[in-house]
């Protein structure tokens, strides 16, 4: 046949990227946050400037980001204003789109150390801008700022402060920036089954200037906490382990820092926390890895033969499944019904939990012959947060046999022809 030639890739094209930020800073006496303590949060916008972005067709309506004519006070948002020309904006057209996909972005800016303005020496002032999509996607951005000033320093060179930061700003009244250091995870919230193997992504890049030094992976659960991996650079590497795995070599070539996980277990779950240094900084991702197992259910019997005057117990047992949470109801459906009817006469035995950390449960249905109607089908029906829908399996309810008078007459007749036959072998006898 014809040989077609392969589809040309889309162009790149570069653009601009403005996120709608917090700015976690000082107080008003000039210090900085404690953890978990309160911030003064201040609105400001991150302009990502000349990302390149596939050109799928549809950046047309894209323009440039122009700053507000406005010039800046203390209750003015804080623009910064990032270039990438050192380092890639990882998920830029998720970040581009966001809008359009219907996707949440949460950004916080915030600095990144104490040495801020008019505390002694001056020093270049470094923020972290940290980007989290309600899709799962988290995005760690170190900011190279300008070098602090005092008043007189900014007279000699001609600069204006920002009026809240206090270091100097360009003439568009924003913050001139560079990302230094970036990090990434595509995906924040994991959920896997027992026995499978789960990759939590954790990837880097970093400035010319700057060089990578150490990764830590660590896990954290119900309080406790636990060193997983660790790597230093200038090191032999840490030992083979069975069951997590860091390809070195990719992390130091391409900056994939990313975990894998082989046969995962109920212990396996917690919170993942990937730790990337360089001498001056550090950024961190969380990643939440669920684990869920499905439940196996069968009830017995499978079929029930309706008896007068008999109470029998149907058995649903539920089992193999995890987390603990499970729902069991049931249900009976007639002939004449056209739903199913739900029933109360039920209870439930105590979970169990096996040496692999999966639960199990059983629930009984007791059927009385005075009230129930049969044929009957009996459902037991089974969620858990492991399963797309419930599970439903039933037993069979039979209807008695007919004892009617047509029934009555040929036993009649059976007895009287079993009396000749006997009668009549007797008197040959």
């Amino acid at each position: 046949g014809p040989v077609h030639a392969p589809t040309p890739a889309p162009p790149f094209r570069p653009v601009d990227i403005a996120l709608g930020c917090s700015y976690l800073g000082e107080d008003a006496r000039g210090l900085l946050r404690a953890p978990g303590g309160s911030a003064t949060e201040r609105p400001a916008t991150l302009v990502l400037r000349g990302i390149s972005v596939r050109d799928d067709g549809n950046l047309d309506d894209v323009t440039e980001y122009k700053v507000p004519q406005e010039n800046p006070d203390y209750s003015s948002p804080i623009i910064f204003e990032a270039s990438a020309q050192l380092v890639s904006i990882p998920h830029a057209e998720s970040l581009l789109h966001a809008d359009c996909d219907g996707v949440e972005v949460d950004c916080e800016i915030s600095p990144y150390s104490s040495q801020l303005a008019g505390k002694g020496p001056c020093h270049t002032s470094w923020f972290v801008a940290t980007l989290r999509l309600s899709s799962g996607i988290s995005v760690v951005l170190v900011l190279r700022g300008p070098h602090c000033s005092s008043q007189e320093e900014a007279e000699e060179r001609d600069a204006t402060l920002h009026p809240k930061l206090r270091i100097p700003m360009s003439k568009e009244g924003t913050l001139l920036t560079t990302v230094e250091f970036q990090s990434s995870s595509h995906n924040t919230s994991l959920h896997t089954h027992l026995g499978s193997s789960v990759t939590l992504d954790c990837r880097f890049a970093l400035a010319p200037s700057s060089s990578f030094s150490s990764l830590e992976w660590r896990r954290q659960h119900q309080g406790s906490g636990r060193s997983l991996f660790q790597y230093q650079v200038g090191t032999a590497g840490p030992a083979a382990q069975p069951k997590v795995h860091v390809d070195v070599v990719e992390l130091l070539g391409s900056g994939d820092a990313s975990l894998s996980l082989q046969g995962v277990s109920v212990e396996d779950e917690g919170t993942y926390i990937c730790l990337v240094s360089t001498p001056q900084h550090q950024a961190q991702h969380i990643i939440q890895l669920h684990v869920a197992e499905p439940p196996r259910v069968r009830v017995v019997p499978a079929v029930v033969s309706f008896e007068r005057d008999v109470t029998t117990t149907l058995t649903c047992h539920i089992a193999g499944y995890y987390p603990l949470d499970v729902s069991v109801s049931w249900t009976q459906k007639t002939p004449e019904d056209d739903t199913e009817i739900p029933l109360s006469n039920t209870h439930l035995s105590s979970h169990r939990q096996s040496r692999d950390g999966t639960y199990s449960i059983t629930s009984y249905l007791s059927i009385s012959s005075a009230t129930v109607r049969a044929p009957a089908t009996y459902s037991c029906h089974v969620s858990h947060v492991a399963l797309a829908e419930s599970i439903s399996v039933s037993a069979h309810l039979k209807a008695p046999e007919q004892t009617g008078s047509g029934g009555l007459l040929g036993g009649f007749i059976a007895t009287v022809i079993f009396i000749i036959v006997l009668f009549v072998v007797l008197r040959r006898r």
